[in-house]
């Protein structure tokens, strides 16, 4: 492979070229672009970069680009879409190894054709990669029932911002011998190097799914959710949706594998009302996809005030009941002005129940996006060890990290 522009990369043997208008993460535009294909030629960028102090942001299906801060600066993007291979299917095992810029529509293609799947729900637009997952690390639906992409990952391989290769776990689930790099990397943003690969539990696809879709007021939802979540007929998950902040919530559960209609209408009971269908809600699993986006991390008994809280700050509000986790959407427009004191009152309310509040998403600056964060000297003290040298998509959380 060859290279397609002159500068501080040329010497790498990675196509880059100069960057163009649509290169910018966060409003910051990038000088170059590289396209690496191996996790070699993501080292020997990487190394170029540590030699020219180039600060470098990795990016996969660029669907969560504008989520975080910009980043401090952007000298070189670092484009895995070439990285797109399924590297390994151990169907027995029933483990998967893949490179980071795979598609999840793609991944789930080739598991599916074996029977089985990834248990990770992509809570957001088509082509969002294996590694933009990770990093941004957003739990979906049913990470009630398998957990989060940090249970599922069971190895990885990462760059190192000064071009080291660093490999931890295998591709058997028993192994947890090393140092944990995927629990560390995933939700890093890119702040700590750049996923390459990564190896995954799976689970065999289900042979049945079925949805309970109830209308309920919002005072019952703690009560209902709590409910189906302690039902004998395990649901994977259990989701809210209320589109206008004063208004109903629409519930839904959903059950799979054997007697999954049976266990469904169970549920039903349970909720005192709604339908049985094999067909999700139209809004189940999405994100909101508007310029302003708040997520909420509560403890699920403080679903009730979570709820209150949106409703009484105009907010929009989608998630998991039972998880602990939603997203939040302005009703009507928020100006720059007003958003400061939005966040500051949501914050307040949602902390004195137990929750923290994560601004993901906002066209404004000046808007405190995380709050407190009591681990912030610890990430302080791991990026230094990690990149001391502040070149990994650097500022793009909390705390300038």
């Amino acid at each position: 492979m060859t290279d397609q522009c002159s500068g501080p990369l040329s010497g790498t043997g990675v196509t880059v070229r100069e960057a163009g208008p649509g290169d910018v993460v966060g409003g910051v535009p990038a000088r170059w672009v590289a396209l690496p294909e191996t996790v070699e030629e993501i080292a020997a960028v990487l190394r170029a970069c540590a030699a020219h102090d180039l600060a470098a942001v990795p990016v996969g299906g660029g669907t969560k680009l504008h989520w975080g801060p910009p980043p401090e600066r952007c000298d070189v993007l670092l484009d895995l879409c070439c990285m797109n291979e399924v590297l390994e299917h151990a169907a027995g095992d029933l483990v998967v190894r893949v490179q980071a810029g795979v598609t999840m529509e793609a991944l789930a293609g080739v598991l599916a054709a074996e029977g089985q799947e990834l248990a990770l729900d992509v809570p957001f637009a088509e082509g969002a990669t294996v590694g933009g997952t990770l990093a941004a690390a957003l739990p979906g639906p049913r990470a009630f029932r398998y957990g989060t992409a940090r249970d599922l990952l069971i190895g990885i391989t990462v760059v190192l911002a000064d071009g080291t290769i660093a490999r931890s776990g295998g591709k058997v689930v028993k192994n947890v011998a090393g140092y944990d790099l995927g629990k560390l990397f995933t939700g890093s943003y890119g702040t700590l190097g750049v996923i390459a690969e990564a190896t995954f539990r799976l689970h065999p696809l289900p042979g049945e799914r079925c949805w309970v879709v109830a209308e309920v007021p919002a005072d019952d939802v703690p009560g209902i959710a709590a409910a189906l979540a302690a039902s004998q007929a395990e649901p994977s998950a259990v989701e809210v949706d209320r589109p206008e902040p004063g208004g109903p919530v629409t519930l839904a559960a959903l059950v799979e594998g054997t007697a999954a209609g049976k266990r469904a209408e169970a549920l039903r009971d349970l909720a005192g009302a709604g339908t049985v269908t094999s067909v999700p809600p139209p809004w189940w699993g999405l994100v909101p996809a508007n310029e302003l986006l708040v997520e909420v991390r509560f403890p699920p008994a403080a679903c009730g005030a979570v709820l209150a809280a949106a409703a009484g700050c105009g907010l929009s509000l989608r998630g998991s009941a039972v998880a602990g986790r939603v997203s939040l959407e302005p009703w009507e427009p928020v100006g720059e002005a007003a958003l400061p004191a939005l966040v500051t009152g949501l914050r307040e309310r949602v902390e004195a129940a137990g929750g923290r509040v994560n601004v993901l998403a906002t066209p404004y600056a000046g808007v405190d996006r995380w709050g407190r964060v009591s681990s912030l000297p610890l990430m302080r003290r791991v990026k230094e060890r990690f990149d001391p040298g502040r070149r990994m998509s650097p500022g793009r959380l909390t705390g300038g990290v």
